[in-house]
């Protein structure tokens, strides 16, 4: 607890929370939305500027997001085939830049989405607008939820930061079960359509 109270003190916390919504982009692994999630629930006890947070959060995924773009741009032929891959290109073309805004949203698919924009060579000022939508809500919606329940627990920050984090999780796993449903009752309903052979 000490630790985490000296981390969120630190003056070169905006720092790394940039560099952490940076590396984010384009190696999934490092938990950005966490690092926000933390700091926000500091900000509702006066220790880190909400505002701040989300600021550095926005500007840092926005950052890692065009990386991973360029990335996507050099190396577009060998992701062709990989699922991911596959899966974003066919949103891509189904809802055009908006499945940037919804990947955020949903795990792995914000760099298999920036990535296969940069492979297919989607227009770059197109890409940023729809990026920035998608950045600035989501820093916006991890400090607000760290915040919140920072809020709740304004004396127990750990109690905020477990609270915060459930949030997260539970809304992500809202999504990932609406978009299970919605896949599954389209793939039935793709297979009642189809034709019948009566020939003997």
């Amino acid at each position: 607890m000490d630790l985490l109270q000296q981390v969120m003190t630190s003056p070169w916390l905006y720092l790394a929370l940039f560099a952490l919504a940076v590396l984010d982009g384009f190696f999934p692994v490092v938990p950005a939305e966490t690092g926000v999630i933390t700091a926000g629930v500091f900000a509702a006890t006066g220790q880190t500027n909400l505002a701040l947070v989300m600021v550095v959060a926005a500007v840092g995924a926005f950052a890692g997001d065009h990386i991973s773009y360029l990335i996507g741009n050099k190396a577009g032929g060998r992701l062709r085939e990989r699922k991911a891959f596959v899966w974003a290109r066919d949103a891509l073309a189904e809802r055009g830049g908006l499945v940037l805004v919804i990947a955020r949203y949903i795990p792995g698919g914000r760099t298999a989405t920036t990535l296969t924009m940069g492979a297919v060579r989607y227009p770059l000022r197109s890409f940023s607008f729809f990026d920035a939508i998608a950045a600035v809500s989501w820093a916006v919606y991890s400090g607000l939820i760290g915040f919140f329940g920072g809020m709740a627990f304004e004396n127990d920050p750990i109690k905020g930061l477990l609270l915060g984090l459930g949030i997260a999780l539970s809304i992500t796993g809202v999504v990932e079960g609406v978009r299970f449903i919605r896949k599954r009752r389209a793939t039935q309903g793709s297979a009642e359509r189809l034709p019948v052979d009566t020939t003997v």
